[in-house]
């Protein structure tokens, strides 16, 4: 989905605009719930990564609320709801003005970075952030 990246490390809420267009359309003018799903679950990946890095999502559920419209600048949002040991919960929200479109709620876990490293593209992707993290 390309989201925004998070501003800083150890946040707990995250917020970005979306907006989907024609290739994300399921019926006429309408977002596909798959694509909704893909998206909310990228904000709480995002935030799940940036407030304690790496996570993966362990379990993810959706609930549709009203359908989501093509071509209109929508906001998806991410809070941190509870953490336990390498488990980290939190729930999303995509809202077109103060309308709720959809609402998540995900576990995601903390993952040792070698999770990342069996292949190629995850060990040029843990240089890519080795290289953020230690810069100043």
């Amino acid at each position: 989905m390309r989201l925004a990246l998070p501003e800083a490390e150890g946040i707990e809420r995250y917020e970005s605009p979306v907006t989907f267009g024609p290739a994300h359309q399921g019926g006429p003018g309408l977002v596909h719930g798959g694509v909704v799903g893909a998206a909310l679950d990228e904000a709480c990946g995002l935030l799940a990564t940036w407030h304690r890095f790496p996570a993966v999502t362990a379990r993810f559920a959706v609930r549709f609320r009203k359908p989501v419209p093509i071509n209109r600048e929508l906001h998806v949002s991410s809070l941190v709801t509870a953490e336990r040991g390498r488990r980290i919960e939190i729930s999303a929200e995509l809202r077109d003005g103060e309308v709720p479109l959809a609402h998540a709620e995900g576990t995601f876990l903390h993952v040792p970075l070698e999770h990342f490293l069996a292949t190629p593209e995850g060990r040029a992707a843990g240089e890519a952030w080795r290289r953020r993290l230690s810069a100043p």
